[in-house]
C-alpha cells in the first residue's frame, strides 16, 4: 500500500465536490435572520397554551403554525449541522449548532403543553373537531401518534420540565462527537517498509483493508491503544448516556429504556429480541466464515486486524468517484427511469460532500433537508466507498420521495425503515457487479465483499445492539458501568460472535469507544433488521419487476403515514417475524458455499 496523501484542508476541496449548503441559505446572515423568525414563531406557538381543547378552529390554527415552524426549525438545524460537519474545529459553526439546539429546546419547551392538551380531548370531541374542520384531516396521523402515548404523557408542567432538560440529555452525544471527531489525535501507523500513514477516524478502515499486515497491525494497535488511554473518559460519557435514557424511561413510566425508545416509532420490543435470537441461532455461519478467512489468508493465527483485508489479492482496484457514480446509476436500472432521474439530479447538483478534509466529521450519512437531501461521504476510492455512495443515495432518494409525497408532519420516516432503502440499493449494486463478471477471481472478490456486508451489517450491528441492551440492563440492576466492565462485556460478545478461530486481541476490548451509534438511542439494531428486509425486497424487485418497483416506490413515498411494520408489509416483507432475518442468513450460508467452491478451484 502506497503512503497515504496528506489530508487536505477544507479550502483545498474543489467546489464541485462540496455540498451546496447555499441551497438552504445564501449566507450565514440569512440563516441568522431566519433564526430570529423562528424565535417569533416559537413565542406565537406558546400563546396557544390552554386553548387546544376549546374548538376545532383553534386546534387547526395551532397545527398549521406548528407545521410551518417545524419546517423552519428543520432548515435551521440542517444548515448549522451541515456547516459544523464540514470542519468540526470551526468555532463559529460550533456556536451556530449550539444556537440551533437551544432553539430546538426552546421550541420543545414552548409547545410542551401540546401533548397533555391533545390528550385531554375526548374521543367524541376529537371526531367532532375533524367533522367541523376538514383541514384537520391533514394532521390526523400526527394527532393519533400523540394520543396513542396516553399512558406515558405527564402533566403540562412536567412535560415542560422534561423539554427544558432536552439540551442536557443531548450532552453525552455532543461531548462524544467533539472529543472523538475534533480533539482525539492518533500517532501515525507504520507499514512494512517503514513508511508512515496518517491515522484518523476516516483513514482507519483503509489501513485495515491493506494487504500489508504490518500496516494493519500497526494501525489496529495504535488506534485502539489511543482509545484505551481515554477509556475512563469515554466510559463516563457513555454511562451518562445510559443513565439519561433510563431517566427518560422512568419519567415516562416505561418498563425499560429499550421500550421507551422503540415506542417512539411504534416498533414492538419483540422485534429487537427476535433479531438477537435469530442471529444467535445462526452464529455457526459466522464462525464458519471466520475459519474460511483464516484458511484463505494462510494464517496460523487470525487476528481482528485481519478481518477487513480482501481475501482475493489483486482484485481490489481504486475506483474514481465519477466511475463510482456511473456504476451506481447503471446498477439501479431495475428501479426504473423515474428513480434514476432523481439520482442523477443529486449527482449533478452537489447534493454530496465527497472527500475527507481535516476536521470533517467521520463516516457517512444522508440528511433529508426539505430543499433536497444532503449526503456526507469520506470517499476513498475503494469498493466499500462505492457501496457507501449507493447506500447514502438510497437514504437520499427515500427522503426525496417522502418529502415530495407527504406533508411535512408525515414526511419524516422513522429510523426502523430508513436502512431498508439504503441497503436495497447496496444489494442491487452487488447483483449488478456479479452479473457483469465471468472472471472467477473477480467473482470471488465480490462474493467476499457481500459476505463482509453480512458480517459488518447483520452480525456486527446485532452485536452492537446486544451490547447496548446489556448496558441498559446492567444499569437497571444497579451495576456500575466502569470502563473495565464495559471492556469485559464487549470482549465476551466478540468471542461469542466470532468464535474460537480468531485471537481475541486485547485491543478489541476498546472498540466500543469508537461507536458513535451508542449515543443514538437503541439505533443500531435497525441496520440489521433493515439489511434483512432489503435483501428480501431487492430480490422481489429483480424477480417481479414493475409490480414490485411500484410497491417499493409506494414504501419510499410513505414517510411516517403508516406504522413502520405496515409500511414494510405494503412493500412485501413482514418484519414482525424473524423470518426475513433467517432468510437473509440462509443466503449468507449459500454465499459461503459458493466462496468455498470458487477458492477450491
Amino acid at each position: 500500500m502506497a503512503e497515504m496523501k496528506k489530508i487536505p484542508e477544507r479550502s483545498e476541496i474543489a467546489e464541485k465536490d462540496r455540498w451546496a449548503v447555499e441551497d438552504m441559505y445564501p449566507s450565514d446572515e440569512a440563516w441568522m435572520a431566519d433564526l430570529e423568525k423562528l424565535k417569533a414563531d416559537t413565542a406565537e406557538l406558546s400563546s396557544y397554551a390552554g386553548k387546544l381543547c376549546q374548538d376545532a378552529k383553534t386546534l387547526l390554527a395551532y397545527a398549521q403554525k406548528l407545521e410551518s415552524t417545524s419546517v423552519r426549525l428543520s432548515n435551521i438545524f440542517n444548515y448549522s449541522s451541515r456547516r459544523n460537519d464540514e470542519d468540526t474545529r470551526v468555532a463559529k459553526y460550533q456556536e451556530m449548532e449550539g444556537m440551533s439546539m437551544s432553539a430546538y429546546v426552546a421550541f420543545s419547551a414552548a409547545t410542551a403543553f401540546e401533548t397533555p392538551e391533545i390528550m385531554a380531548i375526548s374521543d367524541a370531541d376529537m371526531e367532532r373537531f375533524y367533522a367541523e374542520e376538514p383541514g384537520l384531516e391533514r394532521y390526523r396521523r400526527y394527532i393519533f401518534n400523540i394520543r396513542r402515548h396516553a399512558a406515558h404523557v405527564l402533566s403540562a408542567s412536567e412535560e415542560k420540565l422534561l423539554a427544558m432538560a432536552g439540551e442536557m440529555a443531548q450532552a453525552p452525544q455532543d461531548i462524544y462527537s467533539k472529543f472523538a471527531d475534533a480533539d482525539l489525535k492518533f500517532p501515525d501507523a507504520v507499514d512494512k517498509d517503514g513508511n508512515k500513514h496518517p491515522l484518523s477516524q476516516g483513514t482507519f478502515v483503509s489501513c485495515m483493508e491493506s494487504d500489508d499486515r504490518v500496516l494493519r497491525k500497526s494501525a489496529f494497535e495504535t488506534t485502539y491503544n489511543t482509545w484505551a488511554s481515554k477509556k475512563n473518559t469515554f466510559a463516563a460519557i457513555l454511562n451518562a448516556q445510559v443513565k439519561s435514557l433510563q431517566f427518560n424511561a422512568n419519567a415516562r413510566k416505561y418498563a425499560s429504556p429499550l421500550e421507551a425508545s422503540l415506542d417512539q416509532t411504534n416498533v414492538p420490543v419483540s422485534v429487537y429480541h427476535n433479531l438477537i435470537e435469530a442471529v444467535h441461532q445462526n452464529l455457526d455461519k459466522m464462525h464458519r466464515y471466520v475459519r474460511l478467512r483464516k484458511k484463505l489468508l494462510g494464517l496460523d493465527e487470525l487476528h481482528f486486524y485481519d478481518l477487513y483485508t480482501p481475501l482475493v489479492p489483486g482484485a481490489d482496484v481504486k475506483i474514481p468517484f465519477e466511475q463510482a457514480k456511473q456504476t451506481v446509476y447503471e446498477s439501479l436500472a431495475p428501479m426504473g427511469e423515474d428513480y434514476r432521474k432523481i439520482l442523477k439530479e443529486g449527482f449533478e447538483n452537489r447534493w454530496i460532500d465527497v472527500y475527507q478534509n481535516v476536521g470533517k466529521r467521520s463516516g457517512a450519512y444522508s440528511s433529508g433537508a426539505f430543499v433536497h437531501p444532503y449526503v456526507l461521504l469520506n470517499y476513498s476510492g475503494t469498493l466499500d466507498s462505492q457501496f457507501t455512495l449507493t447506500h447514502e443515495m438510497g437514504h437520499a432518494l427515500h427522503s426525496y420521495h417522502s418529502n415530495k409525497y407527504q406533508n411535512p408532519v408525515d414526511a419524516d420516516y422513522v429510523i426502523f425503515v430508513a436502512e431498508v432503502a439504503s441497503t436495497c440499493n447496496e444489494a442491487l449494486l452487488m447483483e449488478y457487479l456479479l452479473s457483469k463478471t465471468t472472471d472467477k477471481k473477480e467473482r470471488a472478490y465480490l462474493i467476499n465483499h457481500f459476505l463482509e456486508q453480512f458480517r459488518t451489517t447483520l452480525y456486527r450491528q446485532t452485536m452492537f445492539a446486544e451490547f447496548e441492551l446489556l448496558l441498559g440492563q446492567l444499569n437497571q440492576q444497579g451495576v456500575a458501568l466502569t470502563a473495565e466492565r464495559m471492556c469485559e462485556e464487549y470482549k465476551k460478545l466478540n468471542h461469542l460472535y466470532f468464535g474460537d478461530d480468531i485471537v481475541l486481541d486485547d485491543e478489541i476490548s476498546y472498540e466500543w469507544e469508537r461507536i458513535p451509534h451508542f449515543y443514538y438511542n437503541y439505533y443500531v439494531f435497525q441496520y440489521a433488521t433493515g439489511y434483512s428486509a432489503a435483501i428480501a425486497l431487492s430480490r422481489r424487485i429483480l424477480r417481479e419487476g414493475e409490480k414490485a418497483v411500484k410497491d417499493y416506490i409506494g414504501f419510499l413515498s410513505g414517510g411516517c403515514s403508516k406504522d413502520p411494520i405496515d409500511l414494510l408489509k405494503g412493500a412485501g416483507v413482514d418484519m414482525s417475524t424473524p423470518e426475513p432475518v433467517n432468510q437473509a442468513l440462509a443466503l449468507f450460508g449459500e454465499l459461503l458455499d459458493e466462496m468455498e467452491e470458487l477458492m477450491a478451484e
